[in-house]
């Protein structure tokens, strides 16, 4: 059985009988789990585990795990700072925010690896252009050129630690004032127009980036549709323009930005056909009966082989990742930016 199109979410911290049911179709690709999913380590371990065991290849299992506002698992997880934290860093000790990223990058990855998380959709590389509520914080810098340095740095740490990096939200969310998980987000600016924007996301496939999230915003000088949804994004220019040969993932289709392609079914069938990989469709467990039944016969062997190319590597425990002195070096390093005036953990 191979890996399948849709990625799903659990309503709680153990499995459904309908969840498990979903979990052994060949149209699911893995699970994205949420704060509700998470009481303790143990509990998580276990979690899953129990998700992987359910098929061969394993399910991937992934997560939003940035820091700051978008950290979805907390204590006793190491408490990240926001990238804009960082960014600021940058401005003043450039050597110092080099290597806070990179133990960012390992701390995360290293943490999720050690419950047997395979994916963390992070970094988010939308230019901290402070029109965008929804990404405000979560931008490393308003330069194309310093996101892309520290993306790649923070890449390095993730990809120590056994984890591929996710590239988010192509091509940006930056110059969108709405936000599309509630609302139709639009950014009216023309292609030629969005090149400090796209700087991160050419930079990072120049070094073999692994997978890229797509967001749900309209360019109405591209195309009509959101990017999630256009071949015209996905196909011809992340594809072909800019040559990716990762895995491409939509944002969440159960979100208002998305809405103008008709049903869940709709949007996902649209999102795949524009040059998807992999769709997520959360908080919505009704429709996912229907989805399923949607895309029966639906294969797409690259996609299948790109995601596979995204389960996690490396395999240590909690105890022992917290006993070592890597870790215990990334920690102090990162926790001593909360002496730095100017800068803030919280998110």
């Amino acid at each position: 059985m191979s890996l399948g199109p849709l990625m799903i979410d659990l309503r709680g911290k153990t499995l459904a009988a309908d969840e498990r049911e979903w979990l052994q179709s060949p149209l699911v690709g893995g699970v994205i789990l949420f704060t509700r999913n998470f009481e303790s380590v143990e509990q998580l371990a276990r979690l899953v585990a129990e998700i992987h065991a359910a098929r061969q290849p394993p399910l991937l299992v992934t997560v939003d795990q940035e820091g700051g506002r978008v950290q979805r698992f907390r204590e006793p997880f190491f408490r990240l700072p926001p990238f804009r934290a960082l960014g600021r860093l940058y401005d003043e000790e450039r050597e110092l925010a080099l290597q806070a990223v990179a133990a960012c990058g390992w701390l995360m990855a290293a943490e999720l690896r050690a419950v047997g998380v395979d994916l963390s959709f992070a970094p988010c590389v939308d230019l901290d252009r402070g029109l965008s509520k929804v990404i405000g914080d979560r931008a490393l810098h308003r330069e194309g050129a310093v996101v892309a340095l520290l993306a790649r740095r923070f890449a390095a740490g993730a990809k120590k630690a056994g984890m591929a990096i996710t590239a988010k939200h192509f091509p940006t969310h930056a110059g969108a004032h709405s936000d599309s998980h509630t609302e139709f987000a639009v950014d009216n600016r023309e292609l030629a127009e969005l090149d400090e924007d796209l700087r991160p996301y050419r930079d990072l496939i120049a070094n073999s980036l692994a997978a890229v999230m797509v967001a749900h915003v309209c360019f109405p000088a591209v195309d009509s549709r959101p990017a999630s949804l256009s071949s015209r994004w996905i196909s011809d220019y992340l594809r072909g323009e800019l040559g990716f040969k990762g895995a491409v993932i939509s944002d969440d289709l159960s979100m208002t930005g998305a809405s103008v392609a008709g049903t869940p079914a709709e949007r996902v069938r649209l999102a795949l056909e524009a040059g998807c990989d992999l769709v997520l469709l959360c908080n919505a467990p009704e429709q996912i009966p229907g989805v399923l039944d949607s895309l029966k016969g639906y294969v797409n062997p690259s996609a299948q082989l790109r995601l596979t190319r995204l389960h996690g590597r490396g395999d240590i425990d909690w105890e022992s990742l917290h006993a070592s002195a890597d870790w215990q070096k990334a920690s102090a390093l990162v926790s001593s930016l909360e002496k730095r005036p100017k800068l803030t953990l919280e998110g």
